[in-house]
């Protein structure tokens, strides 16, 4: 038997096999319960070191920078 052959009835048949099974076991390890509270804290993760929040209509931080006079 060729080695094209093989590896092309293996590839076909146990790898799919093998690939399906791992996605499902991601899927299944994302959502598994013990997990909601992993994901909440990495979802306000950006969040940790803000000391108070934005104000509205409050200009974007700037660099340090005095803008009001130019450049020179």
């Amino acid at each position: 038997m060729e080695t094209y052959t093989l590896l092309r009835e293996f590839a076909d048949s146990w790898y799919l096999l093998f690939m399906t099974l791992f996605f499902i076991g991601i899927v299944i390890w994302a959502f598994r319960p013990g997990s909601k509270a992993v994901h909440a804290e990495t979802a306000s993760m950006i969040f940790r070191n803000d000391d108070r929040p934005a104000q509205d209509g409050a200009p974007a931080p700037s660099s340090g920078r005095d803008h009001s006079q130019g450049a020179r």
